[in-house]
């Protein structure tokens, strides 16, 4: 594929940017953009970078904080708090 780039012939590369921004690192790990600003507040999902104006997240930090999240089969905490308790085991919520 190519291009005209300010009169230049300009030859277009298919690559994956390292740098997404807010809405394509949540689509990108599966998230909704509120969702995902919740993750990298409490941690779950790194800090982005700065490039002059543009907020950016780091591809390969977003690969390494989605393989750090626990499995569907690992225990919740607070399920385990509603199993120990007969009066709140069967509550629906």
């Amino acid at each position: 594929m190519s291009e005209n780039y300010h009169g230049r012939h300009v030859e277009l590369l298919s690559i994956e940017p390292r740098g997404l921004s807010r809405a394509k690192s949540a689509a990108y790990i599966g998230v909704s953009p509120t969702l995902f600003d919740q993750m990298v507040g409490d941690g779950r999902m790194p800090q982005p970078k700065r490039v002059n104006s543009r907020t950016i997240w780091d591809r390969q930090l977003l690969d390494e904080a989605f393989e750090e999240l626990p499995d569907s089969h690992s225990r919740n905490p607070w399920d385990q708090d509603d199993a120990a308790d007969p009066k709140r085991r069967d509550r629906d919520y």
